[in-house]
């Protein structure tokens, strides 16, 4: 199974971009799928351009016909899902892109990966969905947690919990082999610079007024984006399918102290 690559979708953003990094340094062979949008960029996958490891394909999980071609022809055991556009103020501004992104190319994704493994043998294949705690609401007092009840509380959060709930559909109607997981806020290398804590970074460098939203006092995880991937790699290579596994670092804090 490990012999065969892993198509990872999205891969060009900031948390793809990392889980292909470290893939590749284990000696997996990785497919990377990306529309590059503003989010997405070549430079972020720089390191392993030459690599034989690595192929990058660009174009959008909502091309059937590329999605399909690339799972024939390449015949990956597993796809990992990033492909999203994910930032809550862009999908209050224009919420059309993330439903077509986070909804409809998942949907084709699910279809199109269904079909493909359908004479193949459904127990060698792996679709992991990577998602977001955003799915969950706001914080409270208590800590997230895989039974926790959604509560999307933005265009973005609700097209991600969709997204969450056609996966977990698609397994339970059609056997899918699919796993889900929500991850915390993440950092780390190749983050998009309108994020906090990049832009705080990115700021101070520049010697400009740190932006702090409202009193700086909402909580957050914040999981660096290397733990993130080790984590997923446990969820797709030993979880089970039809799971959903919560990705944090268990310890939140104020927006205020992140800033410090």
């Amino acid at each position: 199974m490990n012999e065969r690559p892993i198509l990872v979708t999205g891969g060009a953003g900031f948390i793809g971009s990392n889980f292909v990094h470290h893939m590749i340094s284990q000696g997996k062979s990785v497919i990377t799928l990306d529309a590059l949008t503003y989010a997405g960029s070549r430079e972020n996958l720089h390191d392993v351009s030459d690599n034989p490891l690595h192929e990058f394909v660009e174009g959008s999980i909502s091309d059937q016909a590329l999605v399909r071609n690339l799972l024939v022809t390449r015949e990956p055991w597993a796809i990992v899902n990033f492909a999203a556009e994910s930032h809550v103020d862009r999908s209050i501004e224009g919420p059309a892109a993330f439903v077509d992104s986070n909804i409809v190319g998942v949907f084709v994704l699910l279809e199109t990966f269904q079909k493909f493994i359908a004479t193949r043998g459904q127990a060698e294949f792996r679709f992991l969905h990577v998602s977001t705690d955003e799915v969950y609401g706001s914080a409270d007092e208590e800590a997230f947690h895989e039974s926790t009840a959604y509560a999307p509380n933005s265009p973005y959060a609700a097209s991600k919990a969709a997204a969450d709930h056609l996966t977990r559909a698609w397994h339970k109607t059609y056997g899918l082999p699919t796993i889900i997981t929500n991850c915390s806020n993440n950092y780390g290398p190749y983050q998009f610079p309108e994020k906090l804590i990049p832009l705080l970074i990115t700021k101070a460098l520049e010697e400009q007024p740190l932006p702090v939203y409202g009193d700086g006092k909402q909580r957050r995880d914040w999981l660096h984006v290397s733990d993130h991937c080790r984590g997923l790699q446990m969820a797709l290579e030993s979880g089970r399918p039809g799971e959903t596994y919560n990705i944090g670092f268990g310890q939140d804090v104020e927006n205020l102290h992140v800033v410090h």
